[in-house]
């Protein structure tokens, strides 16, 4: 199945910008290569979780897809070879890739990509907005299975089992699927973005619960802002088994601007996109941290995703070194995985290895989002101890006593007074505002 445009196109910079007629002649040049007059498309984005200028870019998609243009953007006129190109898709949909985050509402799917309601029932009322149910087996297809040799080769070794490939079967629908996404230092496979979109984007429990999993057993910590990961491998592996061309707008961005777009086939525009993330996301300091305080920005609604906070800091945290996220605004720890987080509790990867046959049978992705919070360590199964390299204590709205059930410290959020903690790096305090996104490394370049 070939995905149309042969090389990478696009642009960015560590310290530059990108504005929207940027974007308009970078889209120009890809749309020239593919054919896509008369096509279904299907766009997946991401959710409120991750920073992305979505609502710009939803805007240039209807006007460069759908020959037409939307408010507040003046009208421009897609060229290709000085000719006006308006393409005329058939259907053009999104598909918010969920994973297993919350499903949204309809107004905060307007919200995401910035229109109003009247909007989408008069400009953008032939788009439809969609979001992914990981959790209901009728809306999946089994595209193949990734036999044990072949898993064992991609994992090197650390697993060895048949994966069942599973997908959202609304793919089928549409002639084009577009991913377009940021890429960010990642916990689980080391760089977010391209196939990351399909698998866990829009796939089923199997290959989320697998490469988390994967991932948890060479830890966050060795594999967080490395482009080469055995996850990444089974991640595009798996994606080869699609049957329908693949677009990818890779975008690298900060909270405010657009440093990078890179569009192409997802493995090749991933992999541009995210050369310039280790450049703009990976931020180096001299030397480790007693304390850190995660100031997490409130796009991050449970502590599932604002545990980011803690695995973006983990590598310049000292060993007995203690990491706080601060979000008073949290008051749940995972709207999804709640219940099952109560039952198993944050721990070391070892505490699960070391006592697989009691945890095999919970979600392994779950128990990996444990260790991720939880960081490295180490468990003693004889005498049944554990020990943690840093200790990660919230400060948010779930009560002390949840906090401690679940192998977490507490601390109120209103005895933390901003003033009290910030210009202390000198003495091994450091304060991270908007954390979640920028990762922390020792040594290097700044």
């Amino acid at each position: 199945m070939t995905d149309g445009i042969s090389e990478v196109i696009g642009r960015g910079s560590a310290t530059g910008r990108l504005d929207q007629d940027d974007v308009r002649e970078l889209m120009a040049q890809a749309f020239g290569q593919v054919d896509l007059k008369g096509k279904r498309v299907l766009i997946l984005v991401p959710d409120s979780t991750r920073t992305l200028p979505l609502p710009l870019f939803f805007r240039l998609f209807f006007e460069a897809l759908m020959g037409s243009v939307g408010r507040p953007l003046p009208f421009t006129s897609f060229r290709v070879e000085g000719r006006p190109s308006p393409i005329k898709v058939a259907a053009l949909d999104y598909l918010v890739a969920l994973g297993t985050h919350q499903p949204m509402s309809q107004a905060a799917l307007h919200r995401l990509v910035g229109i109003t309601e009247e909007e989408h029932r008069t400009t953008y009322s032939g788009v439809r907005l969609f979001n992914h149910r990981w959790d209901l087996p009728e809306t999946l297809i089994t595209l193949g299975t990734i036999p044990a040799a072949e898993i064992a080769e991609l994992s090197r070794g650390l697993l060895v089992q048949d994966l069942p490939v599973t997908l959202n079967r609304m793919i089928l629908d549409y002639d084009q699927l577009i991913i377009f996404g940021p890429v960010f230092p990642h916990e689980v496979v080391g760089f977010s973005g391209g196939n990351k979109y399909f698998f866990p984007g829009i796939s089923g429990p199997q290959v989320i619960n697998f490469t988390h999993w994967l991932g948890a057993l060479i830890t966050s910590y060795e594999m967080i802002g490395t482009r080469h990961t055995p996850v990444r491998a089974v991640i595009d592996r798996a994606a080869s088994l699609i049957p329908l061309p693949k677009l990818c707008f890779a975008a690298v961005v900060t909270h405010d601007r657009l440093a990078g777009l890179f569009i192409g086939r997802p493995q090749e525009a991933w992999g541009a996109a995210a050369d310039l993330s280790a450049q703009v996301h990976i931020h180096y300091v001299d030397r480790p941290f007693e304390r850190v305080l995660s100031i997490m920005p409130e796009m991050y609604d449970d502590l599932w995703t604002a545990a980011k906070g803690m695995y973006k800091m983990e590598p310049v945290i000292a060993d007995g070194g203690e990491v706080i996220i601060y979000a008073p605004h949290i008051s749940e720890i995972s709207y999804t995985h709640g219940a099952i987080i109560d039952q198993v509790g944050y721990h070391v990867r070892d505490y699960f290895v070391k006592q697989w046959d009691r945890f095999k049978g919970y979600p392994w992705g779950v128990l990996a989002h444990s260790t991720h919070l939880r960081g490295i360590g180490a468990y003693d199964a004889e005498r049944g101890s554990e020990h943690p390299r840093i200790r990660v204590t919230l400060a948010t709205g779930i009560p002390r006593d949840r906090c401690e059930r679940v192998n977490l410290g507490y601390r109120d959020p209103a005895t933390i007074d901003l003033s009290e903690w910030e210009g202390r790096e000198d003495e091994g305090v450091l304060v991270v505002p908007r954390a979640g996104e920028m990762l922390y490394r020792i040594g290097g370049v700044r």
